[in-house]
């Protein structure tokens, strides 16, 4: 007789939509990149999403969802109006990105798709991949800890690449770091990230960090590459220690 793991039994438990998937995503994503689930961030990541997943984005709508969601013991509203995920919630928004991010690997690292075009594929696969594809493609893979855009698998033995970890808009001038994770929700960034060659494991040197300008400007492998603030606050660096 299978054995059905726990997050099986909870997907069978709240039932989840498609929807209420990419919004357990989307609340992970935003704690894992240290920024606040409130409704407009919530929003805003929600918009980053293909258009094919059929989300509401407004304001009304995300609130409305959060309401059900609430209800059915996913998460719940702090007094700071901020989301937080239950433990429930927390487990399976693991789940999904867990199967997302294998997604990615997936169809890059055994299909070949061009890199800047995985995370809208991966979007359509991430809702129908059984727990038995799931660990098949797992094993195919190698036992990937990080997805192609060096964020982590969960589940996986994943260890960062530094404790020293920050975001590029922290980074000083003259410095060397490292690129640790990037983000994917783009498709033009990541276009301009590839060809920039501007991926998880590159080294740069910071040449200069103009805020009043708003922009931070990168020698990538003796390339210049230009950030505004806004991006550079979503891409994760560590110092080069070589």
């Amino acid at each position: 007789m299978a054995t059905i793991n726990p997050v099986q039994l909870l997907y069978k438990k709240h039932n989840l939509t498609a929807v209420a998937e990419n919004y357990l995503l989307a609340i992970y994503n935003l704690k894992e990149q240290k920024r606040k689930a409130t409704l407009t961030e919530l929003a805003d990541e929600l918009r980053n999403m293909p258009v094919s997943e059929g989300l509401g984005t407004s304001l009304p709508s995300v609130a409305a969802m959060i309401r059900r969601m609430s209800k059915d013991k996913l998460l719940e509203m702090t007094l700071s109006k901020e989301v937080q995920l239950s433990s429930d919630g927390e487990k399976l928004a693991e789940g999904m990105v867990r199967r997302h991010r294998l997604a990615e690997r997936m169809v890059t690292d055994l299909l070949g798709l061009e890199l800047h075009k995985s995370h809208i594929e991966a979007h359509r696969l991430e809702h129908a991949i059984s727990p038995e594809v799931e660990d098949k493609i797992e094993k195919a893979l190698g036992n990937p800890t990080t997805c192609p855009f060096g964020h982590r698998i969960p589940g996986t033995a994943y260890k960062p690449p530094s404790t020293n970890e920050i975001t590029l808009d922290q980074a000083n001038v003259g410095e060397t770091y490292i690129v640790s994770g990037i983000p994917e929700e783009d498709q033009k960034l990541l276009e301009y990230l590839v060809e920039s060659n501007f991926l998880p494991g590159t080294p740069f040197i910071v040449e200069e960090a103009a805020q009043f300008k708003g922009i931070i400007s990168l020698n990538v492998e003796g390339t210049s590459v230009i950030f505004g603030y806004k991006v550079a606050s979503r891409v994760w660096v560590y110092k080069n220690e070589n």
